[in-house]
This record gives C-alpha cells, sequence and structure tokens, in this order.
C-alpha cells in the first residue's frame, strides 16, 4: 500500500489511495461522499447493480480504519445517498463496530433526521473549525482558513503514450483547498483541468500517483 504525505499549515496529512485522508495530529480520519444506499436506491429501480457493491463500501472503509486506527472518523456529507433503505440496517450494525468518535458534516443528500444518526452516537454538524482548518461539504472560500472539501467528486484524465486515456479519481489540490475523491462505489465523477498553483494526486489501485502538471492552465474554477 501507497500513501502520500501533504504538510500544510504545520499538520500532517496522509494521503490514502481509497479515498480517505488522515489528520496525524488529531488522529482524525476524513471520508468524503460514500453515498451508502446508492446502490440498494438503483436496485430498487431496475437497475444491473451487483448486490455485492452494496458490502464493498464498508469492507473499504473497514479496511481505511484498520490501517490508520483513528480515534475520530468524520464524514465529510452525503455519507447515505437517499431515505432510509436496507443499507441503513447495514451501516447500524457497522457503526457499533466503530471505536472512532464519529461525526457528519451534513451534505446535500443527507436527507435522513439527525436525530436519526443522533440515535447512534453520531453527531451531526454543518461545518468544522479547527486550527486554521475548515471542512465542509461543499468547497469554500474563508479568510484565514484552508478548506477540505467533497461534493464535486473530482477525478483527472490521464493520457498515455499511445493516445489511450483513462480517468482517475484524486485529491485535487488548491492554495487554500483540497477537493476529497468520493469514496463510494457508482457515484461517478467529475473531470477537473489543473489550474495554475494545483496538485493533483490520482487513485490508482493501491497506490497514489502524483500527477506531474505540464502545462499551466489559466487558472479558473470548477463547477458541479
Amino acid at each position: 500500500m501507497n500513501t502520500h504525505a501533504l504538510k500544510i499549515q504545520t499538520q500532517t496529512f496522509t494521503l490514502h489511495p481509497s479515498g480517505v485522508l488522515f489528520w496525524q495530529e488529531k488522529s482524525m480520519l476524513l471520508i468524503s461522499d460514500v453515498h451508502l444506499g446508492k446502490v440498494s436506491h438503483f436496485r430498487k429501480f431496475g437497475a444491473a447493480v451487483p448486490q455485492k457493491a452494496v458490502q464493498k463500501n464498508f469492507d473499504l472503509m473497514n479496511e481505511a480504519i484498520d490501517f490508520f486506527k483513528p480515534l475520530h472518523l468524520i464524514f465529510m456529507g452525503d455519507l447515505f445517498h437517499s431515505a432510509v433503505n436496507k443499507e441503513w440496517q447495514l451501516f447500524e450494525k457497522w457503526t457499533t463496530k466503530v471505536e472512532a468518535n464519529i461525526i457528519l458534516v451534513v451534505g446535500n443528500h443527507d436527507v435522513i433526521s439527525p436525530v436519526t444518526y443522533e440515535d447512534l452516537g453520531i453527531k451531526v454538524v454543518s461545518e468544522i473549525q479547527m486550527e486554521g482548518f475548515l471542512l465542509t461539504h461543499h468547497p469554500e472560500e474563508r479568510d484565514g482558513f484552508f478548506n477540505f472539501c467533497g461534493h464535486v467528486h473530482p477525478s483527472i484524465r490521464m493520457v498515455g503514450l499511445g493516445r489511450q486515456s483513462a480517468r482517475l479519481r484524486c485529491f485535487f489540490k488548491l492554495k487554500n483547498q483540497l477537493l476529497l475523491p468520493a469514496f463510494g462505489e457508482f457515484t461517478g465523477s467529475h473531470t477537473l483541468e489543473p489550474v495554475e498553483g494545483s496538485e493533483v494526486f490520482a487513485l490508482l489501485g493501491d497506490t497514489i500517483l502524483p500527477v506531474p502538471i505540464k502545462e499551466k492552465k489559466r487558472k479558473g474554477r470548477y463547477s458541479k
């Protein structure tokens, strides 16, 4: 397993190939856009999505938790894709085995009542401010803060020597912001173009791949 460490404002963050981010000094694991319930939602309406995809999200989360052993687990929004369905029961059982303190930074797909989460011991908040860092679901620009966020589902298009291309999920870093990749299966992604001053870290199997940015694009913004 190949990880990649980043130093941001004296703090150390580890990028993991699954798409999670670990804040070492705070023993805090950040996971964005899991979209639990999406597979069951698709299957309900006849989509040919394999049932085993439901369990894969939980397996991947377990692997990341076992790797870092965090004291705090922060879901960066869009934890559950829809209203309560069969996957919620699996999530309930899963939380009983997680020793970390769980917090949900609410996202636009989080329509389940905060009371339902709080019954599981999960705290629901709109954002987290800590040590000059701002943790949100949607990208935010706020003076004096470095922003960690999700929502965009960033990916980058990689082109090989034979002009073949592949789109890979990625961590997308700007001067004062880091976009986390979507964690969940079947979430889709949004291809971003590197801009001036950006850094891109692609997820390739069990490796974090820093992407050389040969051509500097005119500085712009993303949308989703």
